[in-house]
C-alpha cells in the first residue's frame, strides 16, 4: 500500500492517477498533519515539495520522528540548508542526490566519487546514494557501485522513480545500504527494459518495474 499525503492539488492528482492509493489532503506547512496522516513504515519526502518556509516545515518534523526516510529532490536543498536535521537522526536514512544536490552539502565530488560519498555519508551520518550511470551507494563504511544504470535514464523524472523504489525497500525493513542498492539496480533494469534500444520517459520507466522485478528473481536480466 502507498500513503499519500500533501496539499489539495497535488493529492487530487495523485487519487485520479492511482486511485488504490490512501491519500490524505493536509494544509501547506503542517508538518504535524503530515507525520500523524495514519500508519507508515518509511517515508518518501522532497519530489515536488518546494524549499520554502513551508516545505522545511514538512522535511523538519518527518525528520524527526523515528522512521525510515528517504531524502530527495527539494528535501536535500532543505537538508543541505540544515545538515542538523540528518545529524541528529537515529532512524535510518537515506539520501539520493544528483551530482548539483550532492555538491550543495559542501563536499566536492572532484575525481574519486566513491571518496566523495563515503565522506558525506560520514559527516552527516546517514546513507548516500549518489546518481549517475554508475550510482554509487555507502554508508560510510561499506560502498556499492551499481553497473546496470545507463545514459537512457538521464531523463527527467526518473530520479523520482528510482527515490519511490528505493523508498517503498526501505518500507519492506531493508537497510538504506540495500535499499539503496537494490533499488539502484532494479532502477537501471527498468530503464533498459523500458528503453528497448530507444529513448524512455519516467512514466515508462516506471510502468517497467514490475517486470524487471520478474527478470533479477528469474534471472532473465536486460542485457
Amino acid at each position: 500500500m502507498v500513503r499519500y499525503v500533501g496539499v489539495e492539488h497535488a493529492a487530487e492528482q495523485v487519487r485520479s492517477r492511482w486511485p488504490e492509493s490512501v491519500v490524505t489532503t493536509v494544509e501547506a506547512g503542517d508538518g504535524d498533519a503530515v507525520v500523524g496522516a495514519g500508519r507508515v513504515q518509511a517515508w518518501v519526502v522532497g519530489p515536488g515539495l518546494g524549499t520554502d518556509d513551508d516545505a522545511a516545515a514538512v522535511v523538519q518534523a518527518v525528520l524527526a520522528t523515528d522512521l525510515p526516510v528517504l531524502v530527495d529532490a527539494d528535501a536535500l536543498t532543505l537538508c543541505a540548508r540544515h545538515p542538523d536535521w540528518l545529524r541528529t537522526r537515529t532512524a535510518p536514512t537515506l539520501l539520493t542526490p544528483h551530482e548539483r544536490e550532492f555538491q550543495r552539502f559542501g563536499v566536492a565530488i572532484g575525481d574519486d566519487r566513491v571518496a566523495a560519498v563515503r565522506r558525506l555519508a560520514l559527516q552527516l551520518g546517514v546513507t548516500v546514494l549518489l546518481k549517475g550511470d554508475a550510482t554509487i551507494v555507502s554508508d560510510g563504511r561499506q560502498v556499492r557501485v551499481n553497473a546496470t544504470g545507463s545514459a537512457v535514464l538521464a531523463t527527467a523524472g526518473t530520479g523520482d522513480v528510482l527515490a519511490g523504489g528505493c523508498g517503498a525497500l526501505l518500507a519492506q525493513g531493508l537497510a538504506p545500504l540495500d535499499a539503496g542498492a537494490v533499488g539502484a539496480y532494479l532502477h537501471g533494469v527498468a530503464g533498459a527494459l523500458s528503453a528497448d534500444g530507444g529513448p524512455t520517459s519516467a512514466s515508462s520507466v516506471l510502468e517497467a518495474w514490475p517486470e524487471a522485478v520478474r527478470a533479477v528473481r528469474t534471472g532473465r536480466l536486460a542485457s
